[in-house]
């Protein structure tokens, strides 16, 4: 069973940084490239950030390149998203999941918990 465990959310002021992690089983984790998404009720969900199964290439939403950086580690099957300089609009609740094309707000398995950042003085 394919299961994601998204941690490391917080309340953090404006300008301040984080780091989330994100824990995935039950599929060949090696093989996949991964992302991270955001979700609100305003927006709906939207793909954050992107790194191939062999972390060679990653690619970023234009709202979020140059503060946030996706990373993983294939012997801890888990993947990471720095993020600095955080901003009121990255509140959200974020997760991660394997999409099915590069660029795609489509994954091939069921969401996770996810993990709530709220940006906020």
């Amino acid at each position: 069973q394919v299961h994601f465990a998204e941690s490391g959310g917080d309340l953090v002021q404006p300008g301040g940084s984080l780091t989330l992690s994100c824990a995935a089983s039950g599929f060949l984790f090696s093989n996949s490239a991964m992302a991270w998404y955001r979700q609100t009720s305003l927006k709906g969900r939207e793909l954050v950030a992107h790194i191939r199964s062999d972390a060679s290439g990653t690619t970023y939403a234009g709202s979020v390149k140059g503060r946030f950086t996706i990373s993983r580690d294939d012997a801890k099957n888990t993947i990471y998203l720095q993020m600095n300089d955080l901003k009121p609009e990255d509140t959200a609740v974020y997760f991660c999941n394997v999409p099915q094309n590069t660029w795609s707000t489509l994954v091939w398995y069921s969401w996770g918990q996810g993990t709530q950042v709220t940006v906020s003085l």
